[in-house]
Order: C-alpha cells, then structure tokens, then sequence
C-alpha cells in the first residue's frame, strides 16, 4: 500500500466514524423549491455542454499535465 493510499483510507475511515457519531447535520432539512430548480438547471446545463469545462481542458490550462 502506497503512502497516498494509506492517507485515502485513513480519511475515509475518518469521515465515516465522525458520521456515525455526529450523524449528518442537513439530515431533515428541506431545499427550497427555488434551489432545487436552480440545481436542476445547472446540471442539464452542465449535460448539455452549456455550463463547465471539460476535465482535460482545466488540467491542461493548469498545467498538470
């Protein structure tokens, strides 16, 4: 197991204990009907190309390559 992968998993056990404890805090709330449209315009727009960048384009213009 790599260092990088070791640290993933430590982090991984992390967040899911500290849910078990503390439970997630949105748990019953509501999204207002003006936010849940919102989201949902964003991600067909996101699907159709309109919105975003495209994951090489951003990696490229960041030089990570």
């Amino acid at each position: 197991m790599t260092k990088e992968e070791l640290k993933e998993l430590i982090e991984s056990i992390v967040e899911q204990k500290m849910l078990e404890l503390i439970g997630d805090p949105d748990e019953g709330l509501s999204i207002r009907e003006e936010l849940l449209k919102r989201l949902k315009r964003q991600k067909e727009q996101v699907a159709t190309g309109k919105r975003g960048k495209p994951l090489e384009d951003v990696v490229r213009e960041l030089g990570l390559e």
